[in-house]
């Protein structure tokens, strides 16, 4: 049987409205679907997850029509099923080890993910949830994926959790980044009221290294900190006319839209402007979100400008697809050599100038090399930079005990997120760098884990 497909927004409505684009599975979709699984004794599919979620077993429990049941297997592993089902890589991850995707199509194993998460939330009632607390505390700096999954892990142990986030709303990167057609507020609102439910108390609106320091959290009574604020300082080009008006970083873009309600928009007054033409210089799915945001904001013409060709794009292939159904032009090699304004210092154009590929860099990929007096100047409104993130300065900077990369990570023991200082975890896009939300999720697993064994190791 083939692949079960879910349907999506019709691409001529979507651009007018943020609403989510894929509708998801229906109850006969998802049991459809389930009934693919092969039920592996080997489960290679679990070892492609990086929070290990029994994959044959909730899907099992799917096939059995038992949804209850499907999401107790994954709230075992996973408190943000419905999150995970929408944002994750699965066809680079679980899916790509599916026994099926060697002669077909994969179990869709994400989209059965999302179906139990947004019907499963319901019958949340794990035995965590009358978990007693004991004496132990820890905090938790940040509340993207690798903050909220530490914090859960460690509830589910009996320890008291406190989650600090610099900003008025919980959620991180899963929030402010991450657009609403991609992801809606309200599944993120919805996940995170099950981990209060397991105990995690989370304190917006304070700063780490602004509004209290390491020092005073410890001084508090805390016994371990787990630090994951995120990747939050935006990459530029290094280009003239980076500083004028109407240029922006991916960043500050969408966290413009998110938190500046700009996906209300017309019926919102937002301070979100783009202008009729959009130019976006990136590939991967930061720029494939900037894109479609721009158009939902009132974009008549939005360019794509990447330096490789579409072989070499970071973006999900799904998101990738929804941009160029929904009509956004794609430049492939090409590069920015200057952003041009005008008179009262908007932008009015990008100057880039023609690629070859040559040999292959450190990451594996060819790189761009630039072709002589292939120059050409393309019209913009706007400019969005979406090149990449690096790892929020703040603390590293205010706290120089820890230890950081050259890119201001801070480093970590890969096998046990511990930093150089004793009682100090980090993990997600503060150790690594920008990547995936599971992929933090995964780090945020490993710190609770060694966070547990510290603790119990100092008698604490």
């Amino acid at each position: 049987m083939d692949r079960i497909k879910d349907k999506k927004q019709d691409e001529k409505e979507r651009i007018r409205n943020f609403d989510e684009v894929a509708f998801g599975y229906t109850e006969k979709e998802a049991f459809a679907e389930a009934s693919r699984c092969l039920q592996c004794k080997k489960s290679p599919c679990v070892k492609g997850c990086p929070v290990e979620i029994d994959i044959p077993g909730f899907i099992k429990k799917v096939r059995e029509k038992d949804i209850k049941g499907a999401a107790e297997v994954i709230y075992e592993k996973n408190m943000l099923p419905s999150i995970c089902g929408r944002v994750c890589p699965q066809e680079t991850q679980c899916e790509v080890a599916c026994v099926l995707a060697r002669k077909g199509s994969p179990v869709s194993i994400g989209k059965l993910e999302r179906f139990v998460g947004d019907l499963g939330y319901q019958s949340f009632a794990c035995a965590y949830t009358g978990k007693e607390k004991n004496k132990k505390k820890v905090s938790v700096i940040g509340s993207g994926p690798a903050g909220l999954t530490c914090a859960a892990e460690l509830a589910k142990c009996g320890i008291s959790v406190t989650v600090f986030e610099s900003l008025h709303v919980p959620g991180g990167v899963l929030v402010y980044g991450i657009p609403e057609f991609r992801l809606p507020k309200n599944v993120v609102t919805r996940e995170i009221n099950l981990l209060k439910k397991l105990g995690v108390e989370i304190k917006t609106d304070i700063i780490v290294g602004r509004t209290i320091t390491l020092d005073e959290i410890f001084e508090m009574g805390y016994s371990a900190v787990f630090i994951g604020s995120g990747a939050g300082l935006p990459s530029f080009m290094g280009i003239p006319g980076e500083n004028l008006l109407r240029v922006y970083s991916a960043n500050e873009f969408l966290t413009r839209v998110n938190l500046m309600k700009g996906y209300l928009f017309p019926d919102y007054d937002t301070p979100v402007s783009t202008g009729e033409t959009v130019a976006v210089v990136g590939g991967g799915n930061v720029a494939m979100d900037s894109a479609r945001a721009s158009l939902r904001l009132g974009a008549k013409q939005v360019n794509v400008l990447y330096r490789r060709t579409e072989k070499e794009m970071p973006a999900r292939l799904e998101e990738y697809e929804n941009a160029r159904e929904e009509g956004i032009v794609f430049r492939f090699l090409v590069q920015p050599l200057e952003i041009l304004g005008n008179e009262e210092g908007y932008v009015k154009g990008i100057k880039v100038i023609h690629n070859r590929l040559g040999e292959p860099d450190e990451s594996g990929r060819r790189s761009p090399v630039n072709i002589k007096g292939t120059e050409e100047i393309i019209g913009a409104d706007s400019v969005i930079v979406a090149i990449g993130q690096n790892p929020s300065p703040l603390i590293p900077s205010t706290y120089r005990k820890l230890s950081t990369g050259r890119k201001g990570n801070i480093l970590v023991n890969e096998k046990t997120c511990e930093t150089n200082i004793p009682g100090i975890f980090a993990g997600g896009d503060i150790a690594t760098g920008a990547a995936t939300v599971i992929s933090a999720m995964g780090m945020g697993k490993t710190a609770a884990k060694s966070i547990v064994e510290y603790l119990a190791e100092k008698q604490i």
